[in-house]
């Protein structure tokens, strides 16, 4: 063994200034700790298993302790912290399974995994916080390769802190001989950027039934894409049995390009894309699975079981840094009508030859020049050729292609966790071999080196000066997105707001040093059940108002082309729509609303403690006492859109003035004005216009979705949504005074809240695809514009922030209408308060200063909190719901508190664009 380090050491001598900036799996390795406990004959496992490669790399070794299953179809997790602090990028897998004993694995990233038991069952959740499915692997399948440049971001202040491995043992016969099972995957990650980060996207079917004996049953999954430009990169097919081939298309205008096509009983590997293929806005996600119920006397349904069936399609992404989404589902099928016109080839089950059908039933013996790896390499090899090279002198547009030229030249790394493999002590499907002599680590070592040196340095040496500027190149372009995602203030940050005009807001005093705004992520608010969040507001008592959807939803489907609402069949909302919230608590405190509106969206609450709300169905706005159940004042006519004096047109927010009693509605999606009416609802005036073609005048339009009134200096505020902006205007004569509008905006801006004493808060909407502003809150100070401070939550993401509320102390709640969710944020200086007692309970405040510390389930520097997601669908209960389905095993797929995006079908989101957007216009700051 003394041998075997001192060569080691060696290595590291030679090879440590050659391997200096660069990332590489082939790099010189050491043991952190070489100790080791048998727990088995055939089962050995590592004490800490690390091994590092160089200055920037290392491997994490996840593996099942020792496990013996008692019973078929046993789920068994384990968890495994992420050894480092600071962010971290899983580059590759090593799979360590046989088809033998294991049916599945799964592996996820998570904060807090469901159990600290050295490994439990899985019945008892994965993770009790949000989790994102990493890899997957069935039937003996081979390693899963990342382009280069390309990494799952982990660690750090926003990624997951632990892995959490999923074994599924189908057939517990194999253990009759009373043997340990160890199965396991090896990640390898590096400390530096990735330009691009990776995701999973899985399709899956939830409802399919196979009746018996029937030869072809088909399993159709469809969503629309909602978010920013990914890049398919590889896909994975999964059923069991009756199986017979799986299908992954794009359809664009019509048009159906496959992603990916394979057996289900060949090795359920992630395979590469055959040709780069990218997924923009409002493409759709299409995937079939065939079945066959031959052989079957009952009825085969969806579930967890070996016995029952799964229509899974997999498909790995990657997305610029800025936008990334590491998870998103579709368990819908959105236009079955669609799959008339799918390609005829998704129909045609795919042959398995015998000698993978051999492999395929556990005979390890792995022929020189398998079809399945020569697929493999020849899929990279087609990729590299077809590159498109006109864009590089982009280089945002540069960098994607560098990935995918770079997928094509990735090193086969076989021979390497071979050897790396033997040196451990183990074979390649994961079964303990005795150690290798002295002799033989000696010669292994040099085995290792001979790699390094001819496969690895040579080539990093030859292409130095290249490659340099390519990381150099990455590296500042993530120093920027770093800079620009975190959305944070620097610590020392001074300024001084400047001395503002007569007439205008000023935020009252000098404030230097870090003012920012957190999540306050002990206020449990963010858990309650609601529908869309719509609205929000304060009441005299400073009580959180919230106006929601209840089981209403905005879609496509709601309103025709005149405007006109189309799902009056469903009656008006049975839910209260409007409750009143502790602020600090989030207890319930009083509720109303039910049985009135159709599809909520504004809301203010007047200094009586009136309710002023808007519905966009109804085309109306409504004054309700706080304890009446019928209005105190309606405004417009029931379902009747229009733009005269007595209609309004989806209204969007109505605000009433302290002092005069003024009452000002935006209206809408489809007028683009503002009306004023006496406090006994009596027309008065109105001002604004459409926004005409080019750029934006003062007093033009493109939905006016928001306002704020600055009562003390006699001005209304509007979010311009459309156009990016807010625009401010005199309250007696609707004359305009100014704009606000930043880049750091992006194209919408959805709403606005003012403080007295000089504070406007914002929020944005999702970036338009291709353009680069994050979804986040904004801080400014209203007398000079400038943005003080921008902010984003910890748990759960902004989805469509669709309204903004502060208070004077800085406090600000944020309802978001897609995640069906309120979050509220308060100033780190606000947060820095001891324990105290707030509303009878007891709250543990966080410090703010040198003294927070990470804690390894918060995932974020903001003190010792253990942070717990909400929400979420459980597959199981879902399952467990429905006769003759099996909730079996699927309770370790639950997506409860995750921050994941709902199904991209457009069914559970507001399509809140009445008429198609302008063309881009340039941004202005």
């Amino acid at each position: 063994m003394a041998g075997f380090v001192s060569n080691l050491l060696i290595l590291l001598l030679l090879f440590q200034n050659i391997c200096l900036g660069f990332r590489s799996p082939l790099s010189v390795f050491k043991r952190y700790k070489d100790t080791s406990t048998s727990l088995s004959s055939e089962c050995l496992v590592s004490d800490q298993p690390v091994i590092s490669f160089g200055l920037s790399d290392f491997a994490l070794d996840i593996r099942m302790p020792a496990v013996t299953p008692k019973q078929s179809d046993t789920y068994l997790c384990m968890s495994v912290p992420l050894p480092v602090d600071d962010e971290a990028y899983v580059v590759d897998f090593k799979p360590h399974a046989s088809m033998d004993t294991v049916h599945h694995m799964l592996l996820f990233g998570c904060n807090e995994p469901s159990s600290t038991e050295n490994y439990w069952d899985c019945d008892e959740g994965t993770c009790k916080d949000k989790s994102n499915i990493l890899y997957a692997w069935a039937r003996n399948a081979p390693p899963t390769r990342l382009p280069k440049g390309v990494g799952f971001r982990v660690g750090g202040e926003t990624g997951s802190r632990y892995f959490v491995l999923q074994v599924h043992y189908g057939d517990v016969s194999a253990f009759r001989d009373k043997h340990k099972d160890c199965s396991g995957v090896t990640l390898h990650l590096t400390h530096q950027k990735q330009p691009l980060i990776a995701g999973m996207y899985l399709m899956m079917s939830v409802n399919t039934v196979i009746p018996p004996g029937k030869k072809v049953v088909d399993a159709d999954v469809a969503c629309h894409y909602k978010r920013s430009p990914m890049h398919l990169f590889a896909y994975r097919v999964h059923t069991h049995r009756l199986g017979k081939v799986v299908s992954g298309y794009r359809v664009r205008n019509g048009q159906w390009t496959l992603i990916g096509r394979q057996s289900p009983q060949l090795p359920q590997a992630f395979y590469p894309v055959k040709y780069p293929i990218d997924i923009s806005y409002d493409d759709i996600l299409a995937a079939r699975c065939v079945f066959s119920g031959e052989g079957r006397t009952t009825e085969t349904h969806i579930g967890g079981t070996a016995n029952d069936e799964m229509c899974n399609f997999y498909i790995m992404y990657y997305m610029e840094a800025k936008h990334a989404v590491s998870y998103m589902t579709c368990t819908q099928n959105t236009n079955p009508e669609m799959f008339r016109n799918i390609p005829q080839e998704a129909n045609i089950p795919i042959p398995v030859k015998s000698d993978v059908k051999k492999m395929m039933h556990g005979h390890h013996e792995e022929p020189k020049d398998s079809d399945t790896s020569s697929l493999l390499q020849q899929d990279r090899k087609e990729e590299g050729e077809i590159l498109d090279q006109e864009t590089k002198d982009s280089d945002a547009s540069y960098l994607l292609q560098q990935a995918k030229k770079e997928d094509a030249e990735i090193l086969d790394q076989g021979d390497f966790y071979s050897l790396l493999s033997k040196l451990l002590g183990e074979r390649e499907d994961g079964v303990h071999v005795p150690n290798p002599t002295e002799k033989a680590e000696s010669d292994l070592v040099a085995e290792i080196a001979n790699v390094v040196q001819k496969k690895d340095l040579a080539g990093e040496i030859a292409n130095h000066d290249e490659r340099g500027n390519t990381i150099l190149v990455r590296d500042r372009t993530q120093k920027f997105r770093r800079l620009e995602s975190t959305l944070r203030s620097p610590v020392n940050r001074h300024f001084s707001l400047q001395q503002s005009k007569h007439g205008e807001g000023v935020w009252e005093k000098e404030h230097k040093g870090d003012f920012h705004i957190e999540e306050a992520v002990e206020w449990p608010g963010l858990d309650l059940k609601l529908g869309q969040v719509s609205g929000l507001a304060l009441d005299p008592e400073n009580n959180l108002v919230v106006f929601h959807r209840g089981d209403h939803v905005w879609d496509e489907n709601s309103f025709d082309s005149k405007f006109v609402y189309q799902q009056r069949g469903l009656g008006p909302i049975e839910q209260n729509t409007i409750i009143v919230l502790n602020p600090s608590n989030a207890k319930l405190l009083h509720s109303t609303g039910k049985n009135i509106f159709y599809l909520p969206h504004g809301l203010s609450v007047d200094k009586n403690g009136n309710y002023w709300v808007t519905d966009v169905a109804l085309h109306q706005v409504f004054k309700l006492g706080a304890n009446d159940k019928e209005p105190l004042l309606i405004l417009g006519v029931p379902l009747q859109p229009g733009s005269d004096k007595n209609h309004f047109c989806q209204p969007t927010d109505v605000a009433v003035d302290p002092i005069t009693g003024s009452i000002y509605v935006s209206d809408g999606y489809c007028n683009s004005r503002i009306i004023q009416f006496s406090p006994n609802g009596v027309y008065l005036m109105q001002w604004g216009e459409e926004t005409s073609l080019g750029r934006s005048r003062p007093g033009q339009f493109y939905i006016p979705h928001s306002l704020a009134l600055i009562p003390d200096l006699s001005q209304l505020c509007v979010a311009d949504r459309e156009n990016g902006r807010i625009q401010c205007f005199r309250l007696e004569t609707g004359e305009f005074t100014r704009e606000i509008k930043h880049k750091a905006f992006g194209r919408e801006l959805f709403a606005v809240s003012y403080v007295p004493g000089g504070l406007l808060f914002a929020v944005n909407g999702m970036p338009y695809p291709g353009e680069a502003e994050s979804v986040q809150g904004f801080v400014m100070n209203f007398s000079t514009g400038e943005i003080i401070d921008t902010f984003i939550p910890l748990r759960k993401s902004f989805e469509m922030p669709h309204d903004i509320v502060a208070s004077e102390d800085r406090t600000v709640f944020v309802g978001d209408v897609h995640a069906k969710a309120v979050w509220k944020f308060a100033s780190v200086e606000k947060m820095e308060h001891r324990s105290v007692k707030k509303a009878g309970i007891e709250v543990q405040e966080t410090k703010a200063d040198g003294e927070c510390k990470l804690d390894s389930t918060s995932g974020r520097i903001l003190g010792r909190l253990r942070v717990k997601g909400g929400g979420g669908i459980n597959l199981g209960n879902f399952f467990a719901s429905h006769k003759g389905y099996s909730r079996k095993g699927f309770d370790r797929l639950s997506t409860e508190g995750s921050d994941q995006e709902k199904d991209d079908d457009g069914t559970d989101s507001e399509e809140e664009r009445s008429v198609s957007p302008l063309p881009p216009a340039p941004s202005s700051s």
